[in-house]
């Protein structure tokens, strides 16, 4: 299997041609408009320090329709006790950050190394990565944060450090989403995590036509401002 290496064009092969694992490219760099030219490919960059940038795109693909949410009574008993207040885009460096700190079970260090922290905060800037945050009080509970294109939400990562306060992050976003026209978030790879709120997963095609067709639609660009008192 043909694994190709980028060069100075944000231009990317054919989705189909990935290896099994999904991997489809090699270098590059992380400037906006090779970003955007990405996900709108269904393709993703994901790579660890010391790495070169490598690009996936994965067949089958975990989706979550924002209408098709599942939240489990426990969760709703949090959402419903007043713990946390909601925002969004009022944190979005401290979000992608405590994201990059998380621990993750079974991995050492972070795939959010400095230059992925600095492409996603350009794209912040230009009102295409958003984040959602959860407060308890004045402390930052948990959030999460991707890119928004057309329609289409693209999850990249979540943290909490009180309980829940991803989870809920995750739902209170989902559910605002829905209210804005959204269709489809993605979330990249398969979890038992993310299956447990109603993501399914379709193949790399059913994706790729469902992210050209969420294209076609607005964007919801700009800042996502709720305020931190946001229920």
């Amino acid at each position: 299997m043909t694994i190709y290496r980028l060069f100075d064009e944000p231009m990317f092969p054919d989705p189909s041609e990935a290896d099994p694992d999904g991997l489809l490219a090699i270098g590059g760099d992380l400037s906006p408009k090779r970003l955007i030219a990405a996900y709108a490919g269904g393709i993703f960059p994901w790579y660890s320090e010391n790495s070169p940038i490598l690009w996936w795109s994965p067949d089958p693909r975990l989706v979550l329709e924002p209408g098709s949410l599942h939240v489990p009574a426990s969760l709703k008993r949090v959402l419903n006790s007043g713990r946390y207040r909601f925002s969004l885009d009022t944190a979005f460096a401290q979000v992608i950050r405590s994201c990059a700190r998380a621990p993750r079970p079974g991995q050492t260090g972070t795939w959010i190394v400095p230059e992925m922290i600095d492409a996603y905060e350009g794209l912040h800037a230009l009102g295409l990565a958003h984040s959602a945050e959860v407060w308890n009080g004045e402390r930052l509970a948990g959030g999460v944060y991707g890119v928004s294109m057309g329609s289409i939400f693209f999850g990249e990562s979540m943290f909490f450090v009180e309980p829940d306060a991803s989870k809920a992050a995750l739902v209170l976003l989902a559910r605002w989403l829905f209210t804005q026209g959204c269709t489809l978030i993605d979330c990249q790879q398969t979890t038992e995590h993310m299956l447990r709120f109603g993501a399914r997963e379709i193949s790399r095609l059913e994706f790729l036509r469902r992210v050209a067709l969420g294209l076609e639609s607005p964007a919801l660009s700009g800042s996502w401002m709720l305020g931190p008192n946001s229920a």
